[in-house]
């Protein structure tokens, strides 16, 4: 069963566009966050990996083992600045990490694949 939506893509849509036009907005980079947060998980559906932008969001995506207590043994965190960039293609996998503005940890959490999200999916 895919994860519940709790962002209609519209509005997703229309905080990414203000996001790109204003950073500063807390409200819209929140709502970006979790909009493309629920697109990755609806891309990459499953439980194995925790992707995690504090203090905005949280998902678990990507098929594969689950784990249902503690720490999860697949996990990306970074800041909301650097997700969104990444979820938009205006930062590169590799380079996040070769800059420590992503961390990733075990075997699936390379998301490289997954990013930049489909342009039909984060531009209005």
């Amino acid at each position: 069963m895919p994860p519940r939506r709790r962002t209609e893509p519209v509005d997703g849509r229309a905080a990414l566009t203000l996001w790109r036009t204003d950073p500063a907005d807390a409200r819209a980079r929140r709502t970006a966050v979790r909009f493309t947060l629920e697109e990755l998980a609806d891309v990459a559906p499953g439980n194995s990996v925790e992707v995690r932008v504090p203090p905005d969001g949280a998902v678990q995506a990507v098929q594969g083992p689950r784990h249902t207590r503690g720490t999860p043994p697949n996990v990306v965190e970074t800041d909301p600045q650097t997700w969104l960039e990444l979820a938009t293609g205006a930062l590169t996998w590799a380079d996040a990490l070769d800059a420590g503005r992503v961390h990733a940890s075990g075997e699936r959490a390379d998301l490289a694949h997954l990013l930049p999200l489909q342009a039909t999916r984060v531009r209005s």
